[in-house]
């Protein structure tokens, strides 16, 4: 079919060349990037992302990437970004509760990286001055404020209690395989235990009286302790 004069409309003869509809993709933008970029990472962990590849997610070049990122380095920075914007950022600090406050927070942090595998691993050694990084930054700040820390301990211990969480974050990511199967996670244990016991008592003391609890303890045992010990480390830190 045509339009003949702008108001009449006609059919085309039979041997025109019928016009395919055109497939018009979305317009490729900084968001639509990262959200590809997002899909690989949790399809294929850290090591599977790629500008080409999530060029090859888009169905469109690596080179359409580049107008919009610059690399891949910050690629991962703007990733790592969207995965810190999943964290729910607390109320206002709560004197009375600035403990609390900061260990969920610090949770939901672990949580968000455990969700992504590879997530952590972006978070090592980067100095975040990306968006839900700083509005992050400023939450828990505001908490280490609230509880009346010293201006020092602050300073210090912001990085000190995000290290220990990216950490933490990214030795779950690399065990993840050998503990998935609740069974398999049992039995090595048991070997584990059995172990540690059958070393030399007298060359090995504290291993061998030591095996049972240091296999008792799971990942979230361990974590929750760590939080425990560096919080009340900054509140006693003069």
């Amino acid at each position: 079919m045509f339009v003949y004069s702008g108001r009449v409309t006609i059919p085309a003869p039979p041997w025109q060349k019928r016009s395919r509809p055109r497939v018009v993709k979305p317009p490729l933008g900084r968001d639509a990037i990262v959200t590809a970029a997002l899909t690989v990472l949790d399809a294929e962990g850290l090591d599977g992302l790629s500008m080409r590849r999530v060029a090859q997610e888009l169905n469109t070049g690596p080179a359409s990437l580049y107008a919009h990122v610059s690399n891949r380095d910050e690629l991962e920075e703007l990733v790592y970004d969207r995965i810190l914007g999943e964290v729910p950022r607390p109320d206002a600090p709560d004197p009375d509760r600035w403990q609390e406050q900061l260990k969920q927070l610090l949770r939901d942090v672990f949580t968000a990286l455990h969700r992504h595998p590879g997530a952590a691993r972006m978070g090592m050694g980067r100095i975040p001055f990306t968006p839900n990084a700083l509005l992050l930054e400023e939450a828990t700040l505001g908490l280490l404020r609230g509880g009346g820390l010293p201006e020092r301990t602050v300073a210090l211990g912001i990085d000190l209690i995000f290290q220990y969480v990216v950490a933490a974050a990214f030795e779950e990511d690399i065990s993840a395989k050998d503990w998935a199967d609740p069974e398999q996670a049992r039995e090595r244990q048991a070997q584990m235990r059995g172990y540690l016991e059958s070393l030399p008592a007298q060359r090995f003391p504290n291993l061998v009286g030591m095996a049972a609890p240091l296999i008792a303890y799971d990942g979230t045992d361990r974590f929750e302790f760590g939080l425990d010990v560096l919080i009340h480390g900054l509140r006693a830190n003069p």
